[in-house]
Protein backbone atom coordinates (compact mmCIF):
# COMPACT_ATOMS: atom_id res chain seq x y z
CA UNK A 1 0.00 0.00 0.00
CA UNK A 2 1.42 3.40 -0.96
CA UNK A 3 0.97 6.32 1.37
CA UNK A 4 -0.37 9.49 -0.18
CA UNK A 5 1.38 12.71 0.65
CA UNK A 6 -1.22 14.61 2.67
CA UNK A 7 0.73 17.80 3.31
CA UNK A 8 1.74 19.79 0.24
CA UNK A 9 5.35 20.92 0.19
CA UNK A 10 6.50 24.28 -1.12
CA UNK A 11 10.07 25.30 -1.85
CA UNK A 12 10.65 29.04 -1.52
CA UNK A 13 13.74 30.18 -3.44
CA UNK A 14 14.28 33.78 -2.32
CA UNK A 15 17.51 35.57 -1.43
CA UNK A 16 15.90 38.50 0.40
CA UNK A 17 15.45 37.44 4.02
CA UNK A 18 12.51 39.77 4.67
CA UNK A 19 10.67 38.50 1.58
CA UNK A 20 11.43 34.89 2.53
CA UNK A 21 10.12 35.42 6.08
CA UNK A 22 6.97 37.10 4.76
CA UNK A 23 6.27 34.22 2.37
CA UNK A 24 6.79 31.72 5.19
CA UNK A 25 4.58 33.70 7.59
CA UNK A 26 1.75 33.88 5.07
CA UNK A 27 1.94 30.19 4.06
CA UNK A 28 2.72 28.51 7.39
CA UNK A 29 -0.81 28.85 8.85
CA UNK A 30 -2.14 26.89 5.86
CA UNK A 31 -0.26 23.77 6.93
CA UNK A 32 2.21 23.49 4.07
CA UNK A 33 5.60 21.88 4.56
CA UNK A 34 7.96 24.74 3.72
CA UNK A 35 11.51 24.45 2.43
CA UNK A 36 13.71 27.47 1.72
CA UNK A 37 16.76 28.28 -0.35
CA UNK A 38 18.69 31.55 -0.57
CA UNK A 39 20.13 31.06 -4.05
CA UNK A 40 19.50 29.25 -7.32
CA UNK A 41 22.05 26.48 -6.82
CA UNK A 42 20.62 25.53 -3.43
CA UNK A 43 17.10 25.77 -4.83
CA UNK A 44 17.92 23.34 -7.64
CA UNK A 45 19.61 20.92 -5.22
CA UNK A 46 16.67 21.03 -2.77
CA UNK A 47 14.15 20.58 -5.58
CA UNK A 48 16.06 17.53 -6.83
CA UNK A 49 16.29 16.02 -3.34
CA UNK A 50 12.82 16.86 -2.02
CA UNK A 51 10.60 17.06 -5.14
CA UNK A 52 8.24 19.70 -3.69
CA UNK A 53 4.69 20.13 -4.95
CA UNK A 54 5.38 23.78 -5.78
CA UNK A 55 8.44 25.97 -6.18
CA UNK A 56 8.14 29.71 -5.66
CA UNK A 57 11.18 30.98 -7.58
CA UNK A 58 12.52 34.50 -7.22
CA UNK A 59 13.97 35.43 -10.59
CA UNK A 60 16.80 37.69 -9.38
CA UNK A 61 19.08 35.48 -7.33
CA UNK A 62 22.81 35.37 -6.57
CA UNK A 63 24.74 32.79 -8.58
CA UNK A 64 22.37 31.29 -11.11
CA UNK A 65 19.19 33.32 -11.43
CA UNK A 66 15.67 31.93 -11.20
CA UNK A 67 15.38 31.61 -14.98
CA UNK A 68 18.47 29.41 -15.21
CA UNK A 69 17.45 27.41 -12.13
CA UNK A 70 14.08 26.78 -13.80
CA UNK A 71 15.75 25.73 -17.06
CA UNK A 72 17.97 23.27 -15.14
CA UNK A 73 14.96 21.76 -13.36
CA UNK A 74 13.04 21.45 -16.64
CA UNK A 75 16.02 19.76 -18.31
CA UNK A 76 16.19 16.95 -15.74
CA UNK A 77 13.65 14.11 -16.18
CA UNK A 78 13.17 13.72 -12.42
CA UNK A 79 12.23 17.39 -11.88
CA UNK A 80 10.72 18.53 -15.18
CA UNK A 81 7.17 17.90 -13.87
CA UNK A 82 7.51 20.18 -10.81
CA UNK A 83 5.26 23.24 -10.71
CA UNK A 84 7.43 26.38 -10.73
CA UNK A 85 6.05 29.87 -10.23
CA UNK A 86 8.22 32.93 -10.77
CA UNK A 87 8.21 35.62 -8.13
CA UNK A 88 9.08 38.91 -9.78
CA UNK A 89 8.90 42.58 -8.94
CA UNK A 90 8.50 43.35 -12.63
CA UNK A 91 5.01 43.36 -14.07
CA UNK A 92 6.30 44.13 -17.56
CA UNK A 93 4.91 41.72 -20.16
CA UNK A 94 8.47 41.01 -21.41
CA UNK A 95 9.53 39.78 -17.94
CA UNK A 96 6.44 37.66 -17.58
CA UNK A 97 7.10 36.15 -21.01
CA UNK A 98 10.73 35.52 -20.03
CA UNK A 99 9.56 33.55 -16.98
CA UNK A 100 7.17 31.45 -19.06
CA UNK A 101 9.80 30.87 -21.75
CA UNK A 102 12.26 29.67 -19.10
CA UNK A 103 9.68 27.05 -18.09
CA UNK A 104 7.72 28.64 -15.25
CA UNK A 105 4.08 27.64 -15.00
CA UNK A 106 3.11 31.16 -14.01
CA UNK A 107 4.22 34.18 -12.06
CA UNK A 108 3.22 36.18 -9.02
CA UNK A 109 4.16 39.84 -8.74
CA UNK A 110 6.06 41.17 -5.76
CA UNK A 111 5.35 42.71 -3.42
CA UNK A 112 2.80 40.00 -2.78
CA UNK A 113 -0.73 40.79 -1.67
CA UNK A 114 -0.78 38.88 1.62
CA UNK A 115 -4.56 38.40 1.44
CA UNK A 116 -4.59 37.09 -2.14
CA UNK A 117 -1.33 35.11 -1.99
CA UNK A 118 -2.64 31.95 -0.26
CA UNK A 119 -5.35 31.58 -2.93
CA UNK A 120 -2.81 32.16 -5.71
CA UNK A 121 -0.65 29.40 -4.24
CA UNK A 122 -3.65 27.06 -3.90
CA UNK A 123 -4.49 27.60 -7.56
CA UNK A 124 -1.02 26.51 -8.64
CA UNK A 125 -1.05 23.53 -6.27
CA UNK A 126 -4.46 22.21 -7.23
CA UNK A 127 -5.12 23.45 -10.78
CA UNK A 128 -4.82 20.53 -13.25
CA UNK A 129 -3.72 23.02 -15.93
CA UNK A 130 -0.38 23.41 -14.11
CA UNK A 131 0.17 19.67 -13.81
CA UNK A 132 3.24 18.42 -15.66
CA UNK A 133 2.80 14.68 -15.59
CA UNK A 134 4.51 14.25 -18.98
Amino acid sequence: MTSAKLTKSILIVEDNELNRRLLEAVLKPHGYHLLTAKDGETGVALAQAERPDLILMDVLLPGIDGYEATRQLRAAPETRHLVIVALTASTAPAEQERALTAGCDGYIAKPIDTRAFPQQVRQFLFDPATSRDD
